[in-house]
């Protein structure tokens, strides 16, 4: 997890908390667009169809694999899966539906099909009468585990039969709210038993018990946790599952989940990780099942903390700490085979893949280029898995070196998929070229520089300070459906993105720097990166910069209107903090705030919280000088809506030209087709006002 999450290293994540759909209505196919211009238009950005994962399986040589289309008229989306045969250097289709959550057993593939059902080997799963969200299969194939909500609150009809009218909820504790929603209910996995009549083409879930039965707790692990936070063991007498076994105040507080062993015969729960203060998430057992892997942070309350890969051999208790010295977050990972697993990180803004043995005494980078990789699985010797880059959506590639020599070469490496080969043949991208540059305290900083398309050196071009979120998530080398530099690009602007202080993939201490000192050095960060391009750069037009952002970004873009000396013509500000005090208290997830601001704002004996809390950009709207456009959804319950309005009167009582665009629908993130266009129009809209 990431501290206030945005942005597209996280864009799979964005696309999993798109709406259920809608089993009644026809499924959305590919659309065909035509594109005038040669730019890439909001339009053509939805019609990309969005690969989203990648599941190969050695026993029936087969590759799934699924990918989502929208519908900007039906403001919807569906997801496929696609059943393939690699052929000719490519994937052959030969078998597709509507469905998610892929996964192979005994070569048969199994999944959650267009009507919310788990499929099992072309069996439909009957005898569960709750919602499922995801599942499980035993390594044996007859036991399963089942996701599904469980309420954990009173909610006011209980209390009050009488008035099942009224709205009103009654909280007593923390954690009432959560990402997009209302805390009532938390998801809890379900083992139950497989029944099969012999030819019948379904099987029952049967005697299935909630291994949570009783406790508000979550596994797996709210907003995003999916079934990676479980795991079986390879002979069926275990269940891993991830679980933070805090409630109310306590849960708001501490990142303290934990990676528990359920032991199928006896019914007991074992803390593997007990002593461990941060987060411990996603387990995995090797295939002989002598050891079990999982993802680690160190300190609790500290959600950016190094996430690192840890092993524990299951009869000795030996941990292993396999990516020490590395200083960087391993994303997702793998069991290759019982001695070595895959792993992504990012390292200088762009995400890698490597292999490390289980002794942790060797990492191998498999992968290079200005890319960023997502591991997908192994077939034999060949790596499968997702790439993407800041000029291309994500696309399936194989990789796989006959001499065993890495980080292998890109001609070595497959693509596989061209799924939107006929959006890109009818556009031009822009560069994007890395830039070092020199940071007031002497550091160098990597700063990626995107160019439009046709770009003329002898013009002058306006040109926009991109502010990353998170606050802690890497400018790797992300596609994103919504902050998308390459449609920035194609309206004509310059974007100077650079990799400022608090980011991962420059070691630890550049990485926390930014803790407790969100208007200091990052910011002189930000100001140095878009100073340098500008006199270095005869074809930056001084007097038409812009800066834009979101989240922690939106919070950068309203501190530097109170700090810029007249630098910016306009500011974009989404989803950002304005107010800290009012911040501290509202944010539903209270470690972040307590880390990152470094206490409560009352605490006066604490320098570093009052020194955060002076620098609260409300604190200096009396130098806003610059029009500025301020986004926000009313389901964003990590800023609320609130933080935009405030700085959008603030800026007419002063005087200054401003604009609110507020989703009712949306949270965090801008999900829906049409109100991602609205996003896009408006976004440029202001911009061209401005600085064209």
């Amino acid at each position: 997890m990431r501290k206030i999450i945005f942005m597209a290293t996280l864009a799979l994540l964005a696309t999993a908390c798109q709406p259920k759909e809608d089993a009644t209505k026809a499924p959305i196919t590919k659309p065909e667009i035509t594109i005038e211009g040669g730019r890439l238009t909001p339009e053509a950005l939805w019609a990309m169809g969005r690969i989203n994962s990648v599941h190969p399986d050695e026993q029936s040589g087969r590759i799934a694999y699924t990918v989502s289309y929208y519908s900007v008229e039906e403001n919807r989306s569906t997801s496929w899966i696609r059943m393939c045969k690699e052929r000719s250097k490519q994937l052959e289709v030969f078998d597709e539906f509507v469905g998610h959550s892929p996964a192979w057993h005994n070569g048969q593939l199994c999944y959650i099909n267009k009507d919310r059902q788990v499929v099992i080997e072309k069996k439909i799963l009957t005898g569960f009468n709750m919602d499922i969200e995801g599942f499980l299969l035993s390594p044996q194939g007859d036991k399963i585990i089942l996701i599904a909500q469980v309420k954990t609150v009173t909610s006011t009809e209980d209390k009050y039969p009488d008035l099942p009218l009224a709205s009103g909820r009654v909280v007593d504790d923390l954690m009432y709210k959560h990402w997009d929603e209302w805390t009532e209910t938390a998801p809890h996995p379900f083992l139950c038993e497989l029944k099969s009549s012999k030819g019948s083409k379904s099987l029952e879930a049967v005697n299935c018990v909630d291994l949570l039965e009783g406790t508000p707790y979550e596994s797996p692990m709210k907003p995003f946790g999916g079934v990676e936070q479980l795991a079986w063991s390879p002979d069926g007498k275990q269940i891993a599952y991830t679980c933070r076994k805090k409630n109310g105040l306590e849960y708001a507080i501490s990142t303290n989940s934990d990676i528990y062993l359920y032991d199928l015969e006896t019914g007991t729960h074992t803390n593997l990780t007990e002593g461990n203060g941060g987060y411990d998430t996603n387990p995995s057992y090797s295939p002989d099942g002598q050891w079990i892997a999982w993802q680690s942070m160190e300190r609790d309350g500290y959600e950016s903390d190094e996430n690192r890969l840890m092993i524990q051999h299951l009869q000795t208790g030996e941990k292993r700490f396999l990516t020490h010295g590395m200083e960087t977050n391993v994303d997702s990972y793998y069991w290759k085979d019982n001695n070595s697993l895959v792993f992504s990180a990012v390292w200088h803004g762009c995400s890698m893949l490597y292999e490390v043995n289980i002794e942790g005494s060797k990492v191998t980078q498999l992968t290079k280029g200005q890319y960023d990789y997502v591991p997908g699985g192994n077939r034999g010797r060949c790596y499968y898995c997702l790439r993407h880059s800041m000029r291309e959506a994500n696309e399936i590639y194989r990789i796989f070196s006959a001499d065993n020599q890495w980080p292998i070469a890109e001609e070595d490496i497959v693509q596989l998929t061209h799924e939107n080969d006929n959006i890109y043949s009818q556009i031009e991208m822009g560069n994007v070229v890395p830039r070092w540059q020199k940071t007031t305290d002497g550091k160098q900083m990597l700063t990626w520089i995107i160019y439009p398309p046709h770009f003329d050196p002898s013009k002058k071009y306006p040109t926009l300070l991109y502010c990353e979120g998170g606050p802690q998530s890497p400018v790797s080398q992300f596609w994103s459906f919504r902050w998308n530099f390459m449609m920035m690009a194609a309206n004509d602007y310059i974007i100077v993105a650079p990799n400022r202080r608090g980011l991962p993939g420059f070691g630890n201490a550049w990485n926390e720097q930014i803790s407790g000192d969100y208007g200091g050095q990052c910011m002189k960060d930000y100001l140095s990166a878009i100073d340098e391009f500008v006199a270095n750069e005869q074809y930056v037009d001084k007097d038409r910069l812009g800066c834009v952002g979101a989240s922690f970004g939106g919070f950068s873009v309203y501190w530097l209107a109170g700090h810029h000396d007249k630098r910016f013509k306009a500011f974009i500000a989404h989803d950002g903090i304005f107010n800290m005090e009012m911040q501290y208290l509202e944010t539903e997830e209270k470690w972040f705030a307590n880390w990152d601001m470094g206490g409560a704002y009352w605490d006066k004996s604490n320098k570093t919280a009052q020194r955060t809390f002076a620098n609260s950009p409300h604190l200096f709207v009396d130098k806003w000088d610059a029009p500025i456009l301020c986004i926000h959804g009313e389901k964003d319950y990590r800023i609320l809506a609130n933080q935009s309005m405030a700085a959008f009167d603030a800026a007419k009582m002063r005087g200054v030209d401003a604009q609110l665009l507020i989703f009712p629908d949306e949270n965090h993130w801008v999900l829906k087709p049409q109100n991602g266009i609205l996003w896009q129009r408006t976004f440029f809209a202001w911009l061209d006002k401005y600085l064209k």
